[in-house]
């Protein structure tokens, strides 16, 4: 019997301790509800466009590497068979 009176002052004190938190988050919130879903809304499209940028430099950054690989196998492949014509000409 002991533990169930315990066990209902743990809990009676945990409700209280959340409508006490409840009451002192709407007493202290800066804004209201729609104020604060909009400015999570225009955080989210800030941290998506952002994303986004970055995303972009990576794939332009890869396109870059890919063309100077190109390049440098275009290189090597034309030195290549210079010295192949080089070599047949000997």
């Amino acid at each position: 019997m002991e533990n169930l009176n315990n066990s209902g002052k743990l809990i009676g004190a945990l409700l209280l301790g959340a409508a006490i938190g409840g009451v002192l988050g709407v007493l202290f919130a800066p804004d209201k509800g729609s104020e604060t879903r909009k400015k999570i809304i225009g955080k989210s499209d800030d941290l998506t466009d952002a994303i986004k940028d970055k995303f972009n430099a990576l794939v332009d950054n890869f396109k870059s590497e890919v063309d100077m690989v190109k390049d440098k196998a275009n290189e090597l492949v034309e030195n290549g068979i210079v010295k192949a014509e080089k070599f047949k000409s000997n």
